[in-house]
């Protein structure tokens, strides 16, 4: 019986740590791609990020105890986001989507879809360390710039 619930425990704690983990895409060649929605998730991501922002700003100087309760959910929400914008990036587009150049025809976008890739981390980097509204329009553009790069077209164009 001991033996039982040790189990069961430990498979609750397997699933608890993983469920987090199950919500991404996997890493397995199942070619089940949505690269649109992937960046449509980052834009909304940007929208809490700028939402969280705004929330920060209007709770500064208040000390009350629920004030400082909100502001710190505010902070924590608009890190979290930035942090699923910059998973994203790593794990969905670098590990996955962007694939080295097998010709010199292809690494001039290879190397345009890696240094924007990279500016969206960065901006989403500057997202968790400032609660400037700057750092949200930032990332926003990085974003933009990294779909253009990513689909040869512009953000919204048909």
């Amino acid at each position: 019986m001991k033996r039982l619930v040790s189990s069961s425990l430990l498979l609750v704690l397997l699933f608890a740590g993983t469920s987090r983990m199950a919500a991404s895409h996997c890493e397995v060649p199942c070619g089940v791609f949505d690269d649109p929605m992937r960046f449509e998730k980052m834009l909304e991501d940007v929208a809490t990020i700028r939402k969280a922002i705004k929330g920060i700003q209007d709770m500064a100087g208040k000390n009350d105890a629920k004030s400082v309760n909100q502001t710190t959910r505010w902070v924590v929400t608009k890190g979290e986001h930035a942090v699923k914008t910059q998973h994203t990036i790593a794990q969905y587009f670098m590990a996955q989507r962007i694939k080295p150049a097998k010709d010199e025809a292809g690494q001039a976008k290879y190397l345009a879809n890696l240094t924007a890739a990279h500016a969206v981390m960065i901006a989403a980097m500057k997202c968790k360390q400032d609660a400037d509204p700057a750092t949200a329009d930032t990332l926003e553009a990085a974003i933009k710039t990294f779909y253009k790069a990513y689909f040869g077209k512009a953000y919204g164009e048909k």
